[in-house]
């Protein structure tokens, strides 16, 4: 165990002191990140008629158009416009370089051989259940597909608990805000209709990366056949993104109120 917890211990502090330059602080939500999951060579989970990269890729675009119209005075960045692989290292740095205000991860979630349906909406933490761990473990993957991974990701393993130690180690210091914008988006989608599964906590590598509010949104189960149809829909995929942007707007309205 003493050697489990040195690993783990180094493992944070790499990642906490390479991220430490990037830190974001202010009375605005100016720039937003906006994430479409994964993405070319990698399609993320699969249902019988649909890849998570191009649901999440659609609702990304049409979340990110509403704010565009919207709300000009606010700078919308996403990590890919198009379907192409984005290593999660390079989509944590392209939102601590420009000092985005809040980066938002668009998934699609999958259980086969489960009814499993709804939203989930996702911040960084300690996973409080199996299932939480098996998404991030599943999300975290990702990064296996990227050259020299383990020296890329400081030796970082999705797929080792020891691994997850480090999430033990360093309180968020954005949290409390991550966790505020997430409530709304759960609030949005059961006003909608949507049926909720709640905000929840785990272990997401891009979101402990990020140095700034950040939420990772499960849309959907693609595994589950009624739900694939809707988030392959256009009126669907619309819902959803009108959702996320109407709790963009109260969050940020909030933020700025109170500064």
């Amino acid at each position: 165990m003493r050697n489990i917890g040195l690993k783990a211990f180094l493992i944070a502090i790499t990642l906490l002191n390479s991220s430490a330059a990037y830190r974001t602080s202010g009375p605005k939500v100016a720039t937003i990140v906006i994430d479409p999951g994964h993405g070319g060579t990698d399609p993320g989970t699969l249902g019988k008629k649909s890849k998570e990269k191009d649901v999440a890729l659609k609702i990304s675009l049409k979340f990110g158009a509403y704010i565009e119209k919207n709300m000009p005075e606010v700078k919308v960045i996403y990590t890919r416009k198009s379907d192409k692989y984005m290593s999660l290292e390079d989509r944590a740095e392209l939102a601590n370089k420009v000092k985005a205000d809040l980066f938002i991860c668009i998934h699609a979630n999958s259980l086969p051989g489960a009814p499993a349906y709804g939203t989930e909406t996702y911040v960084m933490g300690l996973h409080k259940d199996k299932g939480n761990l098996e998404v991030a473990q599943r999300e975290n993957s990702v990064i296996m597909m990227d050259e020299n991974y383990k020296e890329r990701y400081a030796g970082f393993d999705p797929n080792s608990d020891e691994s997850y130690i480090l999430f033990t180690l360093s309180q968020s210091a954005y949290q409390e805000s991550s966790l505020r914008f997430a409530q709304k988006i759960e609030e949005q989608f059961k006003t909608k209709g949507r049926h909720s599964r709640g905000v929840k906590q785990a272990g997401f590598w891009v979101l402990w990366r990020t140095a700034m509010p950040s939420v990772l949104i499960e849309t959907g189960f693609l595994s589950q056949e009624r739900e694939e149809k809707y988030l392959l829909s256009a009126a669907g995929q619309d819902t959803i993104a009108h959702g996320i942007y109407l709790a963009f707007k109260e969050y940020k309205s909030e933020i700025e109120s109170v500064n």
